[in-house]
């Protein structure tokens, strides 16, 4: 009889933890925090809308409750992509 190897995520992508300054996601082996401050889109969300997240691409990262797709880029690199209006 063969066992499967434990430690592998279910899932290419999970909210690790949610705080009041923002939520923690681990992508491929990679943790990344997300803070309110800079992803203004989730600070009034549920936390059912938050859970559920998907990839796509590899890069791309999609919460369909909330309309909301981000790349990969611009969670590592915010300023980068301002929240400005011109």
């Amino acid at each position: 009889m063969k066992f499967s190897r434990g430690g592998i995520a279910a899932s290419p992508v999970e909210v690790a933890n949610i705080d009041q300054f923002g939520f923690w996601i681990i992508v491929g082996g990679r943790e990344h925090f997300l803070p309110f401050k800079d992803f203004p889109w989730f600070r009034q969300a549920t936390l059912d809308q938050i859970l559920r997240v998907e990839l796509l691409h590899d890069d791309h990262l999609r919460w369909p409750d909330l309309d909301v797709d981000l790349c990969l880029d611009s969670i590592e690199h915010p300023e980068s992509y301002p929240l400005v209006y011109r």
